[in-house]
């Protein structure tokens, strides 16, 4: 069996191994007495569809971009492969992005003490910053645009624009959610339950892309050439 099969068995592991820690593999209608004991003696309250659906996703998605880093590492091993200059806005990208990833944090935290007003001002700094996060890695891709690095030009260049690209794509679908549930905080008086669990979610969904794309910035400016050589061996 390949690496990466074993590496996609392991996701799958422990996806399966939250859900029965969250108490998804339950049958509670098989349990004599009420729900409510049941529910109190499990010691834990089943987690919203939402979550479980969430955990699923960030699965697929985690094994879309190891497969993207995996073929990223394989093909850099070619003699054409020739990495095009990195665009300082990365630099400045990067921590719109970790800015963007802690301000969603304090929104939870404020969520949970029950603060509405900074609820607001979090989300609405965390969206504002997300959003200059993608001004700005279009600004990089006009950049080596006009110094003539298409992605036809060589395979590295494709591979450039395919990771930060498919990265962009995922942020532009966690922004809509985030629009709404930050639409959904200006117009309440006070933090409810499904407020808390929409702020829970955009959090969680964005620590995932800073971390993604964490370690897709050290791939392109070849801090994790280290790693490539040893993501080659294991799986030539």
């Amino acid at each position: 069996m390949s690496v990466m099969g074993l590496f996609f068995i392991l996701i799958f592991s422990l996806a399966i191994l939250w859900l029965a820690r969250q108490g998804v593999m339950e049958s509670p209608w098989l349990e004599e007495g009420e729900i409510t004991t049941y529910r109190r003696s499990a010691g834990t309250e089943p987690p919203p569809a939402t979550k479980v659906a969430l955990a699923i996703f960030l699965a697929v998605a985690g094994c879309l971009f190891s497969l993207l880093a995996a073929a990223f590492f394989m093909r850099g091993d070619s003699p054409d492969w020739q990495m095009p200059p990195i665009p300082r806005v990365l630099w400045f990208n990067t921590f719109l992005l970790a800015a963007s990833s802690v301000a969603l944090q304090f929104a939870l935290v404020a969520a949970r003490r029950a603060d509405i007003e900074r609820v607001k001002t979090a989300l609405l700094i965390g969206a504002a910053t997300a959003g200059f996060f993608l001004i700005g890695q279009i600004w990089a891709w006009r950049e080596l645009l006009d110094l003539r690095f298409f992605a036809s030009s060589n395979a590295a260049n494709a591979f450039f624009y395919l990771l930060t690209g498919a990265h962009a794509l995922h942020l532009i679908g966690g922004l809509v959610a985030l629009a709404r549930t930050t639409d959904r905080a200006r117009g309440a008086t006070r933090v409810t339950k499904a407020l808390t669990t929409s702020v829970e979610l955009c959090a969680i969904y964005w620590h995932f892309l800073l971390f993604v794309w964490l370690l897709m910035f050290a791939m392109l400016i070849g801090w994790a050439d280290g790693f490539g050589v040893i993501c080659r061996r294991l799986l030539s």
